[in-house]
């Protein structure tokens, strides 16, 4: 199975994605926080870049938890531009 490249879209929602799971970061480091996702501190990183711009659901889940944001909260990131979330504190 071959997979097809992704949109132009899929990347904006991405680095949307990206740049919310940063601001929910907050003060926590990268590390504590892909740690207590049970994800690596890379993994994070390109997720936060967008250079990952398309992350495995589980993986959305477990920082969704680790950040105590809800997962819904993400969807709506992922799906219009524009929509923020609160830091973590």
């Amino acid at each position: 199975m071959v997979r097809q490249p992704l949109t132009a879209e899929q990347i904006a929602a991405g680095q949307r994605l990206g740049a919310a799971l940063r601001s929910a970061r907050g003060g926590r480091s990268l590390v504590e926080v892909a740690l207590a996702a049970g994800i690596s501190p890379e993994t994070l990183r390109k997720i936060e870049t967008g250079r990952l711009p398309a992350p495995a659901f589980g993986i959305v889940v477990c920082l969704s938890q680790a950040l105590d944001v809800p997962l819904n909260d993400l969807a709506d990131v992922w799906l219009a531009a524009g929509t923020t979330i609160r830091q973590a504190s």
